[in-house]
């Protein structure tokens, strides 16, 4: 029983050591190329046991120590810039040249002649850049220029940050602070409350009588319209604080004839306000100048650019293949200088410990990296797999998809599946792709086979494109074509459908 108790005990420890290295391989799986490289980056500043390998052309500063050490620099230089074309030159300079094999097995020398050499030629390259600084003085204008650079960046205030210091100012209580900031945080990006104000009531274990009252606040921060529940809520809240003499008739047409408004049909809500025609066009003129997402003022302009990493060739077989660049990322290696290191007696064991903690955590960091890149090639192997049709004919051939089909093919579990595709993009012949763009569900069909979601929404997006302003589709009309076509679906989702490609409804796209 002890035994078992030690067993047990050893496996606990076991894991614990093992969960930070897990969550660093998920993250790693899950992180974009960009920032995928800044990690590695940061890890070889952190851990001196990991080095990038160099290109053939380069030499790494071992080799070019050991060179100067062993008095071969100008040997080494000669053999770098001799002739190829003279093979017996060529011959008879490799002949002479030591063997990179022998010099790399070579024993580190640590004698007081060898650290005084290279003292000498690190003072060599430091004498180098103080002349090069000589030259190209560092002047009071250069640090002006480059302090007004820094002072010119712009950084983009969100609209929480935006409402949340409204909020510090505001004469609101500290318990009632705290109300608020359980709201803002709760506004969605066009600055709608989409939660419940019951719900959150419950969540904050005050009486909903007071997180409406702490809500009635917020909404009378910047920008106008800003928590509103609904489109109505949100049209009225800046109706509430214009000043044209038409607010209040375009506060009754909100309060009462929204749908009326969207439908155009002046003439009915003349009848029913008792008002003139004109004043109802001036209301609804009013209205338009209105902002019905006031949140989306704090949206960054910025253009985001992205890197994709996955790229899809055309094989010999004349099927659609995968390749990944791993050029993009720096290819690491644990340091064979530290590896000697461990083996040399003269090494401390506090050293000889750090050495091999270092060396561990480098093993796993090259290890998962390898398993992401072969799980991204995996998965999106299977994808271009099942999507043959897409890159040979476009956006009307893609297949519906899901995760858990494309996990059960590759063996590992849905949510490896859906880590590996977040934030990563595949360069196709049809365009760069976003690899979730390619699991949709799908629609039946009269012939059996399904149809993704998004082929249908191109298809609507095609027919109201191609309509008639003068007698434009309706979305029976829309089901009907396509049940023609045999995709079998419904108005509503036809609906829903045109309301994702932002596209109105028929009676707001009549021209004429």
């Amino acid at each position: 029983m002890a035994f078992q108790s030690l067993s047990l005990s050893q496996q606990q420890r076991q894991m614990m050591i093992l969960a930070p290295q897990l969550r660093q391989s998920l993250e790693m799986l899950q992180l974009p190329l960009t920032e995928l490289r800044a990690m590695i980056q940061h890890e070889m500043e952190q851990n001196p046991t990991i080095e990038d390998v160099v290109a053939p052309q380069e030499v790494s500063f071992d080799e070019l120590a050991q060179q100067t050490l062993a008095g071969d620099t100008t040997g080494a230089a000669e053999a770098a810039v001799a002739d190829p074309a003279d093979p017996a030159e060529a011959a008879d300079t490799a002949a002479a040249a030591p063997s990179a094999e022998t010099e790399a097995d070579a024993p580190l020398d640590f004698s007081d002649a060898s650290i005084d050499t290279l003292t000498a030629l690190d003072s060599e390259w430091r004498d180098y850049y103080f002349e090069e600084q000589q030259s190209h003085p560092y002047t009071v204008q250069d640090e002006e220029r480059r302090r007004y650079m820094f002072d010119s960046l712009k950084q983009p205030v969100s609209l929480q940050n935006h409402l949340l210091a409204q909020l510090g100012l505001s004469a609101l209580s500290p318990e009632d602070k705290q109300l608020g900031e359980l709201i803002i945080g709760s506004l969605s990006d066009q600055g709608y409350l989409t939660s419940d104000l019951a719900a959150l009531a419950v969540q904050a274990g005050s009486p909903l009588s007071r997180l409406e009252a702490v809500l009635s606040a917020v909404q009378e921060f910047d920008p106008p319209g800003i928590a509103a529940r609904d489109l109505r809520e949100c049209l009225l809240i800046q109706l509430a604080h214009s000043e044209a003499p038409q607010a209040d008739l375009a506060e009754a047409i909100v309060s009462r004839y929204l749908p009326e408004l969207a439908a155009q049909k002046v003439n009915q809500l003349a009848h029913a306000l008792k008002v003139p025609v004109p004043a109802v066009e001036e209301a609804a003129a009013l209205i338009r100048t209105l902002n019905p997402q006031p949140g989306r003022l704090f949206e960054s302009d910025t253009a985001t650019y992205i890197t994709p990493e996955i790229f899809v060739k055309r094989l010999p077989n004349g099927r659609w293949g995968v390749m990944l660049d791993d050029d993009q990322l720096p290819h690491i290696r644990i340091s064979n200088h530290y590896c000697k290191l461990l083996e040399d007696p003269a090494t401390s064991a506090e050293v000889k410990s750090y050495i091999r903690e270092r060396i561990r955590s480098g093993a796993f960091l090259v290890k998962s990296i390898h398993q992401r890149q072969k799980t991204i090639h995996l998965i999106a192997s299977e994808i271009v797999a099942a999507q043959q049709a897409f890159l040979d004919h476009g956006v009307s051939a893609l297949r519906p998809m899901t995760m858990a089909e494309v996990a059960g093919r590759v063996g590992v579990h849905e949510t490896t599946v859906s880590r590996t595709v977040a934030n990563k993009y595949m360069q196709t012949p049809v365009g760069v792709f976003e690899l979730k763009y390619f699991f949709t569900p799908g629609l039946k069909t009269a012939e059996g086979p399904a149809v993704s979601n998004k082929t249908v929404q191109d298809k609507i997006d095609a027919m109201i494109r191609q309509e008639s302003t003068a007698n434009p589709l309706s979305d029976q009309a829309i089901q009907e074509r396509l049940q023609a076509e045999g995709i079998e679906i419904a108005r509503r989702t036809v609906a829903k459908y045109r309301m994702i490609l932002k596209l109105p409804p028929s009676h707001l796209r009549k021209r004429g």
